[in-house]
């Protein structure tokens, strides 16, 4: 679980970067899947709140402990 909420973060966070510097850029696109989830207009916002919430699910992913395997 924990290598999967880490792989999610990574994706969120990398994604809202790089919706940003396109943004404020142009030409570079990274994760441009993550696009069709804005609403037309507010992408910039959008791409802040994958930030966000990219570094909180990274956050509880180190917040859990790690489970011995069997």
């Amino acid at each position: 679980m924990k290598k999967i909420l880490g792989f999610l973060a990574f994706v969120l966070i990398a994604g809202g970067i790089s919706g940003l510097v396109h943004e404020w850029f142009g030409g570079f696109r990274l994760f441009g899947f993550l696009r069709y989830l804005s609403p037309a207009g507010y992408e910039p916002y959008v791409n802040i709140a994958y930030v966000v919430v990219g570094v909180a699910v990274a956050l509880y992913a180190d917040s859990l402990k790690d489970t011995p395997s069997r």
